[in-house]
């Protein structure tokens, strides 16, 4: 028993030696700081700002009113009412309309009202609006059609029930006439339909991911160039000693990387009112498991660099495939299963979808009990291949120190 609490003083004592060196190397290191403490911060704000306005409004628009009547005046002025959608100009025909909207970039569609219009609308024939909006962008081309099409509906429900009113119906009879089955829509989780409140919240962690692993990597690589920890060969090589080595350089990024994920996910969210609706106390015990699988997954092939710039090339490169990949800018049920399996090498993949449920609908762990386990799964898979890339990496150190004392 003696020998068992002695091992663990010694190893208590080497892992928080391990940990002093390891947040040493990360402080004097100003490009590697920069990314573990600063990124994270730089990052969500200036994303967080850019997605403040949650959803485009006002989107430029030109009219091409070619009726020039009471009733095209009106559907014109309901249409710029919509808060989607403003008309900055009312112009003669649709060359004129094109001209400008491939001149000025500013423009996100057009709008033509076409001569009949009024007496068509009267005379109970079926009158056409068309809606040419820019499918470039979708944001903007859903704006407008939205607008359009929700003005153009409404102002088509007007005309429809003066003219059952002309004949003689009520205007309940007439309301019901004219829209029998009414939908009554709820938008839960984001009622706003909010970019912002959309995208950041997984956002967020998919730059503490890249963001840690890039800091490891380039911590790695720079002491592979400079050849430093020397003093760790002889403990890692000891039978048990590379985890130690293994468990003080994790609680440094652990330590650095749990005061980020409290401003990521906390103050973030609050700043910015992002949904926030499950228990803090979860998001912790998910965020635990899915920083520890980064920090063993970064550690593991840390070792594979033999300089910092390494790191960040890599990792850079790879940034738009875990994103992609999350599920957070397409579904997950529409990647290819075969390449969705494969981005679950990556913690994000697990992480992202079982954060979203918790903070955005409210459920608890034992509704992302699978996601939860899977990290769990990750988290002990990584552990071991960052204990064994730590051991080979101090064995390969120890031949290449013997050849330079032999030489």
């Amino acid at each position: 028993m003696k020998k068992l609490f002695k091992k663990l003083r010694t190893g208590i004592r080497m892992t928080g030696q391990f940990y002093q060196e390891e947040m040493k190397d990360i402080l004097k290191d100003r490009g590697a700081l920069l990314i573990l403490s600063g990124a994270i911060i730089i990052y969500s704000l200036i994303y967080a700002y850019a997605y403040q306005t949650e959803v485009v409004r006002e989107v430029e628009t030109i009219v091409v009113d070619l009726d020039r009547s009471a009733s095209s005046r009106q559907l014109i002025r309901m249409v710029d009412a919509t808060e989607e959608v403003k008309i900055i100009r009312s112009v003669a025909s649709m060359k004129e309309a094109r001209d400008i909207f491939f001149e000025g970039g500013q423009v996100g569609g057009i709008v033509l009202i076409p001569s009949g219009f009024e007496k068509d609308l009267f005379g109970g024939v079926q009158a056409d609006v068309a809606v040419y909006a820019d499918g470039s962008y979708f944001l903007i081309y859903r704006q407008l059609l939205g607008a359009a099409v929700k003005s153009v509906g409404t102002f088509s429900a007007g005309v429809e029930i003066k003219r059952l009113l002309a004949e003689g119906k009520v205007d309940e009879q007439a309301t019901a006439a004219r829209d029998p089955l009414s939908a009554d829509l709820h938008f839960w989780f984001n009622p706003s339909s909010g970019y912002g409140s959309f995208i950041m919240p997984g956002l967020i962690l998919i730059i503490l991911q890249q963001t840690l692993l890039i800091g490891i990597g380039m911590i790695g690589g720079t002491s592979k160039e400079k050849n430093r920890h020397s003093f760790q060969v002889p403990v890692a090589l000891q039978r048990g000693g590379v985890f130690p080595l293994l468990f003080g350089k994790s609680l440094s990024y652990l330590t650095i990387y749990s005061i980020n994920s409290v401003f990521a996910m906390v103050l973030l969210h609050h700043w910015f009112d992002y949904p926030n609706q499950g228990s803090y106390l979860d998001v912790m015990s998910l965020t635990l498991l899915f920083l520890l699988s980064v920090i063993f997954m970064g550690i593991t092939v840390s070792v594979l660099f033999k300089n910092r710039e390494s790191s960040i090339l890599l990792m850079v490169f790879l940034s738009p495939i875990v994103l992609f990949l999350s599920g957070i800018s397409w579904p997950a049920g529409s990647i290819p299963p075969l390449l969705y399996k494969a981005a679950h090498i990556f913690p994000s993949t697990i992480m992202v979808p079982a954060y979203l449920r918790i903070r955005d609908l409210g459920v608890d762990l034992a509704n992302v009990r699978q996601e939860y386990l899977l990290l769990l799964g990750q988290t002990c898979f990584y552990f071991l291949t960052a204990s064994l890339a730590l051991y080979f990496e101090t064995r390969h150190n120890r031949r290449q120190a013997e050849k330079e004392i032999s030489v």
